[in-house]
């Protein structure tokens, strides 16, 4: 996900350039290497009941790296599982014209068995740390939760080199940033979902379970209070490219400053698994949990602490940092992504309407 306009892996499922870590030496740290093909099975949310014109994706959490949720493409549908990436702005699953080993391992779109489908002859790509995506676009009616899009564009992938997504417990993305960094233009699909009246308000929000629990969801046109506690608090977006927002002067630790001397930018990312920043910020032991301190992020004047358990990953008795470094020079200064260890902490609000991200301590 680097301004330039693309996903960062951190790991990161979005569609960019800059890399830190890929899942599959993620997961090998987590699990040994073993990757369960079976995603964690959940009911969904009860947050439909208190907005009934809004529309719940479940996700399923898997091992705290990955939220995934189904989606389906055509007519009849068919089926996929993605990620819900408010780090990037495409729509993409395999097709049956790509051949690579990452396809075969995932299910494929065939425009064939689809009688609304639209072709096109515009290629789209993606990029990754140890991967890549090439494809062309098409037009078909693709089902989130309960609201149907028609003719939403989305890419077809016809080849998917190396092992990186070959190894993923999903087929493919769902961008849920802006449509300038959106490749070949496509729109992506919830600005179609706010220009066809598709949900009551123009936003979504995100729900992240911890500890591998059930219950995560996104939550298209509606805001669930049942999730969090206190009242929101409304952060303005510094750009409407990612859901990019400032920090105050500092990143504490011990009630010093630790990092961001001088304020710096964050993105607000579901598609990335950890907290990354400048490489020369502080780098967290993972040896004595209880001994460590919350570090705290302040954001338009309001603190948001997250304590020891969350930015230490625990897995069968070992311990690994949740921060990850990284070098982006960026014309705004130092770029923080707060991912996933952050937003199991926080319900977040992606107000497109009012260009803000509301965050509160999440229940």
């Amino acid at each position: 996900m680097d301004p330039a306009g693309g996903g960062v892996c951190v790991w990161e499922w979005g569609s960019g350039q800059l890399v830190t870590i890929s899942i599959h030496v993620l997961v090998s740290l987590l699990d040994g290497g073993v990757l369960g093909r079976v995603l964690l099975q959940q009911s969904p949310s009860p947050a439909t009941k208190y907005h009934p014109t809004a529309a719940t994706e479940p996700l399923a959490n898997y091992m705290d790296v990955s939220y995934v949720g189904t989606i389906s493409i055509g007519t009849p549908p068919q089926e996929f599982s993605v990620i819900f990436d408010t780090g990037s702005a495409n729509l993409w699953v395999p097709s049956v014209y790509c051949s690579s080993r990452a396809c075969a391992n995932h299910r494929r779109f065939d425009p064939a068995r689809s009688s609304t489908y639209r072709g096109t002859t515009t290629s789209v790509a993606t990029w990754y740390g140890t991967g890549s995506m090439v494809g062309v676009l098409g037009y078909d009616t693709v089902t989130v939760g309960n609201i149907q899009v028609p003719n939403q564009v989305f890419g077809l992938s016809l080849s998917e080199p190396g092992s990186f997504l070959a190894q993923a417990p999903f087929d493919g993305f769902l961008g849920l940033a802006f449509p300038s960094i959106s490749s070949s233009g496509a729109t992506p699909i919830f600005d179609n979902m706010m220009s066809q009246g598709l949900v009551s308000q123009d936003l979504f929000s995100i729900y992240l379970t911890p500890n591998k629990q059930n219950g995560s969801f996104v939550l298209f046109g509606g805001i669930d209070d049942t999730y969090f506690t206190g009242n929101l608090s409304w952060i303005p977006l510094t750009a409407q490219s990612y859901w990019q927002i400032k920090v105050d002067r500092y990143i504490t630790m011990y009630g010093r400053p630790i990092a961001c001397p001088y304020g710096c930018q964050a993105i607000v990312d579901s598609g990335t698994s950890l907290l990354a920043g400048p490489s020369r910020s502080y780098l967290v032991s993972c040896s004595y949990i209880r001994l460590l301190p919350d570090i705290v992020f302040v954001i338009a004047g309001t603190q948001f602490p997250l304590p020891p358990q969350a930015y230490i990953l625990q897995e069968d008795g070992s311990c690994m940092s949740g921060f990850e470094g990284y070098a982006l020079p960026t014309a705004s200064g130092e770029l923080w992504i707060l991912g996933d260890i952050f937003l199991r902490r926080y319900y977040s609000v992606f107000d497109r309407a009012n260009g803000m991200v509301g965050l509160a301590p999440a229940v």
